[in-house]
């Protein structure tokens, strides 16, 4: 590994609520990071106090996008307008195309113990704004690891990396989306293609991205280069994320993202007028 300068730029997430009153932490979508297209939200939560997670995600409109649930500890049920119900257990995936409007509900379906994950936001280009609403429940199980000399665990969630390719079937946008566990120190080379926006999360211990290190609670955004160089020490985790950008004007009001104030506009009007399915 060559140790090249790859971090253009280093966030640390704003402690928030959202929900009915969820404790959670805001990396993307927050005055430091408010976008990296296509990604729109990056939120970590993450508790082992009820009160922080109870109240949950009661029923809530979106339109114009995609949200990605990972869960890495704790169950969570998704109820939406489609009829589709599911449970997302600890290390399972949830990919819902809000398209052009679902209303959904995220649960809790536990009163104690640890409840942690990440929820993504994922732009979806214009013409796919007002496609039909969609849903996949990924179990655990159903998630590849590949094994980097027995030193590190990397999970595809979505996306492809060394042949091996993650159960979300992503349209529109295509990212790739990978779990880092290190249980010994370790590093790998990730390919990317230089266009595309990536970034890097740690969420436990420290990690190395080039020549610079992040600890936990640290974003990285990634310079524009062919690979990701990537090192840990026992104990480090974190996510990758990447794709290329939509390059299109967004527009965006809670949970409508369109491309125009008119559509922001429209999409309140279906919603109050129950055109949502």
């Amino acid at each position: 590994m060559k140790h090249s300068k790859q971090i253009k730029q280093i966030v640390r997430g704003l402690a928030t609520q959202d929900g009915a009153g969820v404790t959670l932490t805001r990396i993307i979508g927050q005055p430091a990071l408010p976008r990296l297209d296509p990604f729109l939200l990056l939120d970590e939560f993450g508790s082992d106090k009820p009160q922080d997670y109870l109240a949950g995600f009661p029923e809530h409109p979106h339109r114009g996008f995609q949200t990605v649930t990972y869960m890495l500890a704790g169950k969570m049920e998704h109820k939406d307008s489609v009829g589709n119900t599911g449970l997302i257990e600890t290390g399972g995936i949830q990919w819902m195309n809000a398209g052009r409007g679902i209303i959904h509900s995220e649960m809790p379906k536990q009163t104690e113990g640890l409840m942690r994950g990440f929820q993504l936001w994922v732009n979806l280009p214009a013409k796919d704004k007002m496609s039909a609403p969609n849903y996949q429940d990924i179990k655990a199980a159903d998630v590849p690891v590949v094994n980097i000399s027995e030193g590190l665990k990397i999970k595809v969630l979505v996306g492809e990396f060394d042949g091996v390719i993650g159960p979300v079937s992503a349209q529109a946008v295509s990212p790739l989306f990978l779990d880092c566990v290190f249980e010994k120190k370790q590093a790998v080379v990730i390919p990317r293609e230089e266009q595309q926006y990536f970034f890097v999360y740690c969420y436990e211990g420290e990690v190395e991205v080039g020549n610079e290190k992040i600890i936990k609670g640290q974003l990285a955004v990634l310079e524009s280069q062919s690979t990701i160089e990537l090192g840990g020490e026992a104990g480090a985790q974190c996510i990758v994320v990447g794709a290329f950008p939509i390059n299109e004007p967004v527009a965006q009001y809670g949970p409508f993202v369109m491309n125009t104030e008119h559509e922001i506009q429209q999409a309140f009007e279906d919603y109050q007028k129950g055109r949502f399915v």
